[in-house]
């Protein structure tokens, strides 16, 4: 258990230094130098450390990459997302969605209803038209604009409701206007009586992969109540970037 100890000690020195010799790691975690070289030498074999050039400086090595991707390649966004939903579901007052995009559509992964909700509906595993749900708006306002156009042009924009944004132009114009403000918004453009508003969600390289929404009844979560609660929404889903590796 010492070694894995002083290895773990060892890694977490060139973390923080970034390089070190062999000297400082032995005096760092008091041992002696053949020590902190056999030590070395281990995580080196496992490509856990490697040699900076020919200074006699070791730093971490690309196995670290290889096991750190190991992690952050189950990190479940519905799971991170979880307790995050929750809260703004109980600070906004209404219903929370996480939503992926899938093919052509957004896919909604996890709901939670807030404490005003005034329907049941579940909208889990739903397949919505990209250009009629704020979700789909700022899943598809951060693809880039070739990706877009080929999605949309699959896609197209079929008029759901008298609302619904069915001018190209309009929805690139609507799109840059959600990435201004960093969040997104639907009008009665899905179901008349419903407005919604989503703010994008960033994976640890910073591409948006989900958005989290709040969607209520018109007559209560008002165009000016949305933009009041934009920026709790915009935090909740900064916070579940960090959660997902996002470090900016």
């Amino acid at each position: 258990m010492q070694s894995v100890d002083r290895a773990i000690s060892v890694l977490e020195i060139l973390a923080q230094r970034g390089e070190a010799g062999v000297s400082e790691v032995a005096a760092e975690i008091d041992v002696h130098k053949s020590t902190a070289f056999r030590l070395l030498g281990a995580l080196e074999s496992r490509g856990l450390v490697e040699q900076a050039g020919e200074r006699g400086k070791y730093r971490l090595g690309f196995g670290i990459v290889r096991l750190a991707g190991a992690v952050t390649g189950r990190i479940d966004i519905t799971q991170q997302g979880r307790p995050v939903c929750e809260r703004l579901a109980e600070e906004i007052g209404e219903t929370v969605n996480i939503a992926v995009l899938q093919e052509h559509y957004a896919i909604n992964l996890y709901q939670v209803r807030g404490p005003g909700a005034v329907t049941a509906h579940n909208w889990v595993g739903q397949l919505t038209p990209l250009h009629a749900t704020s979700s789909g708006k700022v899943l598809l306002a951060y693809l880039p604009a070739k990706e877009r156009a080929t999605l949309l042009a699959e896609a197209g924009l079929k008029k759901v409701t008298p609302h619904t944004i069915t001018s190209k132009a309009k929805l690139e114009k609507n799109l840059a206007e959600a990435r201004e403000a960093g969040y997104a918004w639907t009008r009665e453009e899905l179901e008349i009586g419903l407005h919604a508003m989503a703010a994008p969600v960033l994976d640890r390289d910073g591409e948006v992969i989900a958005a989290v929404t709040a969607s209520g009844p018109s007559y209560r979560f008002t165009q000016e109540r949305m933009r009041e609660l934009a920026p709790v929404l915009i935090k909740g889903a900064e916070e579940i970037s960090h959660r997902m590796g996002y470090l900016g």
